[in-house]
């Protein structure tokens, strides 16, 4: 069987390496993106079964690659789970208004984002 792939995008490197050990354990593919230009390239070209997508990042926001993506009618079915450290209910609003599935503040307690990724991969 082949491994899901997951997008995952920070631009921070630190968090990045720790998610990704943390999903190559539990058997996924995970792909890296460390700003939005490339975060929209690599899912149109990569077509991942998931994506992990911070807000704040170079080039191109969370939300308007989050946008791109849910209103294309090719990649609108991949779940977008947001990890951000904006916590306020307008930020929330507009993760939800761009079609984020889920709305992650940082920092998170890891087993539950783990257990997030496996809820929307085996559906």
């Amino acid at each position: 069987m082949e491994k899901r792939k997951i997008l995952l995008v920070d631009d921070e490197v630190d968090l990045v390496k720790t998610i990704k050990f943390s999903l190559e354990l539990e058997g996924y593919k995970v792909l890296v993106s460390y700003n939005g230009e490339d975060a929209l390239n690599q899912a149109r070209k990569e077509n991942p079964d998931l994506i992990l997508l911070d807000i704040m990042l170079p080039k191109l926001d969370g939300y308007k690659v989050c946008r791109l993506l849910k209103f294309d009618e090719q990649y609108k079915h991949i779940p977008i789970l947001m990890m951000t450290a904006k916590t306020q209910e307008k930020d929330k609003l507009m993760g939800k208004e761009t079609g984020a599935n889920e709305y992650i503040t940082k920092p998170f307690d890891m087993e539950e984002l783990m257990e997030k990724v496996k809820t929307y991969l085996n559906k």
